[in-house]
């Protein structure tokens, strides 16, 4: 997903070559949008609570990578937080990607902007 944003622009290059101001102005701004929603995700700060519902990895496991000095802590002492973006990611199955789920399978909200945004492409904005 982090790829997209790139994608987007290149598209948006090739589309204002060829007189398609406007629909390179609606992917220029998706991308924007896009990428400021991904640094929201990576600077989003978790209890080691949910950073172990997330990661896959116990709350004490996580805590001690905290305290090592291995993992930065986004909280304070006593109360540590785990950055989003640091967090560890841990393998269910040896064929399946790692991280999320939802972090490699598109959504119902990027299938439809995807869709918007090739309409766009393909008809312009009337």
């Amino acid at each position: 997903m982090e790829g997209l944003p790139v994608t987007w622009r290149r598209q948006a290059k090739t589309l204002r070559r060829y007189g398609g101001e406007t629909p390179a102005v609606v992917l220029d701004r998706c991308a924007d949008d896009l990428e400021a929603t991904l640094r929201e995700r990576d600077e989003t700060t978790l209890s080691l609570v949910e950073a172990a519902r997330e990661s896959g990895y116990s709350r004490e496991h996580l805590g001690r990578l905290v305290r090592d000095g291995k993992i930065p802590n986004a909280g304070r002492p006593g109360a540590p937080r785990i950055a989003r973006r640091y967090l560890p990611r841990k393998r269910q199955d040896p064929d399946a990607p790692a991280g999320p789920r939802l972090a490699h399978e598109p959504g119902r909200r990027q299938v439809a902007s995807v869709g918007i945004v090739r309409s766009i492409i393909e008809k312009g904005i009337d």
